[in-house]
């Protein structure tokens, strides 16, 4: 195992913990960048770009039939073939958080329908599910498995928003474990079924999933009802025949407890288990090679490479499989210097050097990576910060899609989001509002439906409430929906009017005089 450092020419702020790489014929590709794409690469999607230990993100392509992808940050990516004898594969993308922190339940599947020496054209799709949908969520795996002459997703795990019914502005970004349902994708019809387990209990995120045939393992991961990361290895192995499929699981013993571990191939039948955490803030520094044979799993720790001291004393640590056998591994930058990057990166190689370049990557594992929510530092709240430097892209090749007009479109940072038909805020010209304002507009969640996002100065509120129901837990309605709120409220209680006294016809010392006759009149009236 060799540990190099990376130097990153441009656009360093754009790789944040959560990517993904995708390595199409040996030619890596990376998405997911943390905020929202620029017009200079409205993809969203760039070529990794790795010479000399020096790494460039060149902006990719799509065709014009192409569906929009988000910038997804930990979603579950597969490999998928037409058969185990095929050479072409597309990928898989299901779930992932967008830079608005909500999470996607889409899947997507990512292709290649122009390749040539400078240049790589993407096809992406949406591919539309039926039967039982699994919810949105991230920090979970897909894999497929191959009987019988044919092909299925594997779904496991992941983590979700609580309940809309449950969620309030102060708790919006409170997340579950998912139920330990296993969801079997038939890819051609778009048709999903779940299968309950006795042997799967509790909800797993951030494990390792690794599938070969008709079986897939899944290795250690992190439930937060417990806060624990088991030692847990399960097998699950899917059966195809003509009528419905067959879903079972073994326990096995030897598993490992770690979360947000690295997965890479070295050989058809051999996988390395680097990085991931084994307590809360505590890496795992330990690497395992991982042996597939004969319907038989073997998992041996083996010779960790020569960390250097900024990795052993860095807190976090996330990254991502380039394929054949290496790894792209990120840490924290280090504040005490004048001048530090956000971060630094290093590329791991676990195989032999004189590996083929051209050797095909590998098809049925899943690698997720670092979760701040479970394992760093960071606050939910740092997701809406955006970083990107789009405006630097390296022009050379016919890569470059650089417009000297969008200087200016990239020089201002926004919150990329119309939360109503006056909405006001636009990500070229958006400047702070509010005095609490830093480096986003300020938002307030509509508790209407199942929730969304609103501008709280496009609903004209006061700073003062602005704090107020950021702090507090009260239901907030924007404008559109505060009349349906309205409704549902119980009428406040109204005090019975006060009724004044009927005056007198006569007060003692008012000062009037009664004349003669009113004095008869009254004399015998009383008699």
């Amino acid at each position: 195992m060799s540990l190099q450092m990376v130097t990153v020419g441009n656009n360093i702020a754009l790789i944040q913990p959560g990517f993904s790489l995708m390595n199409f014929d040996g030619q890596v590709f990376f998405f997911g960048q943390k905020g929202w794409p620029k017009r200079s690469c409205p993809t969203g999607v760039f070529h990794f770009d790795v010479k000399h230990n020096h790494l460039k993100l060149k902006p990719a392509i799509f065709s014009k039939d192409s569906c929009y992808l988000p910038p997804l940050r930990y979603p579950a990516t597969c490999t998928l073939k037409g058969s185990l004898a095929s050479e072409k594969y597309e990928y898989i993308i299901h779930g992932g958080k967008t830079p608005n922190n909500e999470l996607s339940d889409k899947m997507y599947v990512m292709s290649i329908v122009y390749k040539n020496n400078k240049r790589v054209t993407f096809r992406c799709t949406e591919k539309d599910l039926v039967g039982d949908v699994p919810e949105a969520r991230y920090g979970h795996s897909i894999d497929v498995v191959y009987s019988r002459g044919k092909s299925m997703g594997v779904l496991f795990g992941g983590r979700s928003y609580m309940p809309s019914t449950q969620r309030t502005t102060e708790k919006w970004n409170s997340v579950a474990d998912c139920f330990p349902h296993v969801f079997l994708v038939d890819f051609e019809f778009g048709c999903a079924t779940s299968h309950v387990l006795p042997e799967l209990q509790d909800g797993l995120s951030f494990h390792v999933s690794i599938a070969k045939n008709d079986t897939v393992y899944i290795l250690g991961g992190h439930s937060l009802a417990s806060n624990i990361r088991p030692a847990n290895l399960y097998r699950i192995r899917v059966d195809l025949p003509l009528g419905s499929p067959a879903v079972n699981c073994t326990v096995l013993p030897g598993g490992v407890s770690v979360s947000s571990a690295i997965l890479t191939q070295t050989n058809s039948d051999e996988f390395v288990i680097v990085g991931g955490y084994q307590l809360e803030n505590q890496k795992r520094m330990v690497c395992n090679i991982v042996s597939l044979e004969d319907n038989k799993i073997k998992i041996c720790e083996m010779e960790t490479p020569d960390w250097t001291p900024d990795i052993k004393h860095s807190k976090i640590w996330f990254g991502n499989n380039m394929g054949n056998g290496t790894v792209f591994l990120g840490i924290p930058g280090d504040n005490k210097q004048a001048v530090s990057e956000a971060f630094y990166f290093y590329m791991l190689k676990c195989s032999e050097d004189d590996m083929n370049e051209d050797q095909k990557t590998f098809t049925n594992s899943q690698t997720s990576t670092e979760d701040p929510g479970d394992s760093t530092p960071f606050e939910d709240s740092e997701e809406f910060c955006f970083s990107a430097e789009a405006n630097s892209f390296d022009g050379d090749d016919e890569f470059d899609t650089y417009n000297e007009d969008d200087e200016e479109d990239e020089s201002v940072t926004g919150y990329w989001i119309t939360c109503c038909p006056t909405c006001g805020v636009d990500i070229n010209t958006w400047v702070p509002f509010y005095s609490t304002e830093l480096n986003k507009p300020a938002m307030i969640y509509c508790s209407h439906g199942d929730g969304h996002w609103v501008h709280a100065q496009c609903m004209d509120l006061a700073e003062r409430t602005l704090i107020h129901l950021s702090e507090g837990s009260n239901k907030y309605y924007c404008n559109e929906h505060v009349a349906v709120a309205r409704a549902l409220q119980t009428p406040k209680r109204v005090l019975p009017l006060k009724k004044p006294p009927m005056k007198p016809v006569c007060k003692k010392g008012s000062g009037k005089v009664l004349t003669p006759a009113k004095k008869s009149f009254l004399r015998r009236l009383f008699d």
